[in-house]
């Protein structure tokens, strides 16, 4: 997965400059995380091995994932040496990749997109400031809303204001997070750690991964839109560098509430 420039605003602003030395750094971390298999895509960040779960047209690489399973198992137990079939089995599983992921359907992206192997926003932070990372909670009028992270992280001494969307790891921990779906706390809470960063002269990095802003009644009685709306306003007036990520879905204005930047970046 590669950062593709896909957007940029800003590009006169006297901060355009060290902002590009900030993406810099931030594009050499990602292609610099440890690279591990899960399913047909190249998935960083994971540090334990699993059979990963697979979409419907990743079928194909299931039986090959079983034979490589069992083949490791079985160089492990036993004192037969089949370290060529596992060699082969690996080759044959590239090259089924190769084929299934050069030629996939715009539907079949959007699937990729929604993997629930994919890392989510907290794996990336870790990884990248090598588990520096300091969380910070709360909009300081409702609540914390756990669908949004925020905080500071060091990249090679530099501090940054990392802030993200969360979906979480499994059922009970979607369920935790809502799913990445935030409330409008969620947007404000965003909104009052890019402020903290710009008083302080940090840049900011935002992860975006959604299905979309959380659309129920009480949200909207919380207002939602409006919330949406300021930080759309608010980020555009930034005067500290904004680099924002897609690293998963980058559905409605649920997305665009963290997604105003002087460079937007997506995972491919």
């Amino acid at each position: 997965m590669i950062p593709i420039v896909i957007g940029s605003t800003n590009t006169d602003s006297p901060d355009s400059y060290r902002g590009y030395k900030i993406l810099r750094k931030v594009q050499n971390k990602f292609l610099n995380l440890p690279l591990f298999h899960t399913h047909g895509i190249n998935c960083r960040i994971n540090k334990f091995l699993k059979m990963p779960a697979l979409l419907d047209f990743e079928e194909p690489l299931g039986k090959l994932l079983e034979q490589l399973e069992n083949a490791e198992k079985l160089a492990m137990d036993g004192d037969v040496d089949i370290t060529k079939t596992i060699k082969d089995i690996k080759s044959k599983i590239k090259e089924k990749q190769k084929d299934i992921f050069s030629n996939l359907t715009p539907w079949q992206r959007v699937q990729l997109s929604r993997h629930p192997d994919r890392p989510y926003t907290l794996a990336y932070i870790n990884a990248i400031t090598n588990n520096t990372f300091i969380e910070l909670h709360g909009d300081r009028n409702v609540k914390d809303d756990k669908a949004i992270v925020g905080g500071f992280g060091m990249i090679d001494k530099q501090s940054v204001m990392f802030i993200g969307q969360q979906k979480g790891i499994n059922t009970k921990m979607r369920q935790y997070r809502n799913f990445g779906m935030a409330n409008p706390e969620g947007y404000r809470k965003a909104l009052r750690l890019m402020k903290m960063a710009e008083k302080f002269d940090k840049p900011v990095v935002t992860f975006i991964d959604t299905p979309g802003a959380y659309p129920g009644i009480e949200a909207e009685e919380r207002g939602q839109g409006e919330a949406i709306a300021r930080n759309l306003f608010e980020m555009m007036n930034l005067r500290v560098p904004v680099i924002c990520i897609i690293i998963g879905e980058g559905a409605s204005g649920g997305a665009l509430g963290i997604g105003i930047g002087d460079k937007v970046l997506m995972l491919e």
